[in-house]
């Protein structure tokens, strides 16, 4: 289960994207996590899923790589479906017992799953595509300005790269700690909700001790190299815009607006 997240991890490979900016990587994800917000049809979420479907293919990651992400939030799915599916108001389709399925929760539960495959989708694709050491240095760039207000930009780009280089990290320290618990006699498919808490116990204990090592350790490694914060530091590889950068948020500004016209766009058929 844990092998299956793909968020936070990077898939070295050749590819128009990979030789993209990181900061139009970012920028785009965001833009892309607008507009599933931005659509609110099936037209719309189509032309999402294409959008997605072409970036995919550019990237040159294998699909099945990037589709098996998203059982790590099945569970989740099911919920956020469950909820929109059952207590959203409207005209009653089926009633099982005291619970009811009306048919604008049913397109509301169907929207929201869409969704959410997209955007879990499209945000591993950025982190997939895109080294922590670029990420710390595009989130840095982009938020440059907030320097004048004293805002620590340099620390925070820092903190967000290492979290997400940490979530591959502890995702295979846990799957290493349950099959060790495994075979041990520990039993983590009981049925029982009271059995099942308590068998996450011998999992948690010694995952903390060993995200509170590792952070120790890169604390230490840091001082040995005498990390000082970002004041006065240069980069070896300064990030430059290159031409295919410019042609990217082109494309990018023209997707959004597509999403805003059809969004706003008066006919039946889009709803």
């Amino acid at each position: 289960m844990f092998k299956d997240i793909t968020l936070g991890q990077y898939y070295q490979t050749d590819s128009l994207l990979h030789r993209l900016d990181p900061r139009v990587k970012i920028v785009g994800t965001l833009a892309y996590i607008i507009s599933l917000f931005v659509v609110d049809s099936f037209v719309g979420y189509l032309v999402c899923a294409l959008f997605l479907i072409t970036m995919i293919r550019l990237s040159n990651v294998p699909v099945g790589y990037i589709v098996r992400g998203m059982r790590a939030i099945l569970i989740l799915l099911l919920i956020t479906m469950a909820f929109n599916l059952f207590l959203t108001p409207g005209e009653e389709l089926v009633r099982i017992g005291f619970l009811k399925i009306t048919k604008q929760g049913l397109s509301f539960a169907v929207k929201m799953a869409i969704r959410l495959s997209l955007l879990v989708i499209g945000s591993s694709l950025m982190t997939l595509t895109t080294t922590p050491n670029q990420l710390t240095d595009a989130i840095e760039s982009l938020l440059n300005p907030l320097k004048r207000v004293r805002v620590p930009v340099h620390e925070i780009a820092m903190m967000m790269s290492i979290a997400l280089r940490f979530i591959p990290i502890l995702m295979e320290e846990t799957d290493k700690i349950m099959k060790a618990q495994i075979a041990r006699g520990a039993d983590f498919e009981s049925k029982n909700l009271i059995k099942k808490i308590k068998s996450l116990v011998p999992l948690l204990v010694p995952l903390f001790i060993s995200a509170f090592r590792r952070a120790n350790d890169l604390a230490m490694a840091m001082e040995a190299r005498c990390y000082r914060g970002g004041a006065g530091r240069t980069k070896m590889k300064p990030l430059v815009y290159q031409g295919r950068d410019q042609g990217a948020y082109f494309i990018l500004l023209a997707y959004f607006a597509v999403c805003i016209a059809i969004r706003l766009a008066p006919l039946p058929f889009l709803v």
